[in-house]
């Protein structure tokens, strides 16, 4: 099979919530370990704040992830319920509809007709066949909360520890200086991965994941000297 045709099935939400949760955690874990550190805080403080954002920022990706997939989940199988009934309820109007949808895609009417009906005599198939062509969704991939939210929450918890391991075996600038070059070296990482998702050149998704990481680090860092200072 040529690999340029193959599809990646991202419809469950795992692998987007990894992928997401995984920047998320790096870039705003080193954003906020790297306030504290501009700002002259303790090594202490700066462990503090950066378990914190790890903890708390895992639960709360996890928890939107789990809301919105769940949300998504139950409005696309209220969408299938009514598609269901119409079915059953309706089966000419449904049928006309198919017609319908073939002729505007360029089928000849004869076999736009031959082609309905022939869908229709199956509810289950006439059922996913209405699902794609009407709503654009396949009925049996209408998303996982559970594995989107524990994806999620490991991945982010994975990204939020690499800026936060040199402050657990050091601290000062020795801990600050690594903190930022794993942070430096895991973003042009989860860029490059990234682009396995997208299809995109690699160097500019590494790119780009790395000048948004060093962006937020530097806007925080900044900010906490000059508080600090103040």
């Amino acid at each position: 099979m040529d690999p340029r045709h193959h599809h990646r099935n991202l419809q469950g939400g795992g692998a987007r919530a990894a992928v997401f949760g995984i920047s998320d955690g790096l870039v705003s874990n080193v954003a906020l370990i790297l306030g504290m550190a501009g700002a002259n805080a303790s090594a202490g403080a700066v462990r503090l704040a950066g378990l914190a954002g790890l903890v708390g920022g895992a639960f709360s990706m996890a928890a939107g992830e789990y809301v919105s997939m769940r949300a998504q989940s139950e409005l696309l199988q209220r969408e299938l319920t009514v598609e269901r009934d119409a079915i059953r309820k309706e089966p000419e109007d449904e049928r006309r509809e198919l017609v319908a949808i073939y002729e505007q895609r360029g089928l000849d009417s004869n076999l736009a007709e031959e082609l309905s009906t022939a869908m229709m005599r199956d509810p289950q198939i006439a059922l996913e066949t209405h699902a794609r062509e009407e709503l654009g969704i396949d009925p049996d991939e209408t998303g996982n909360p559970i594995q989107s939210a524990v994806s999620s929450f490991v991945m982010f918890a994975i990204g939020a520890f690499v800026p936060l391991l040199p402050w657990l075996v050091s601290h000062g600038a020795v801990a600050m200086w690594w903190s930022v070059g794993l942070s430096a070296v895991s973003a042009f990482g989860v860029g490059s991965a990234l682009a396995w998702f997208t299809g995109r050149w690699w160097l500019w998704s590494a790119t780009r994941q790395l000048l948004i990481s060093g962006l937020a680090a530097g806007v925080t860092f900044t900010i906490g000297h000059l508080v600090g200072a103040g």
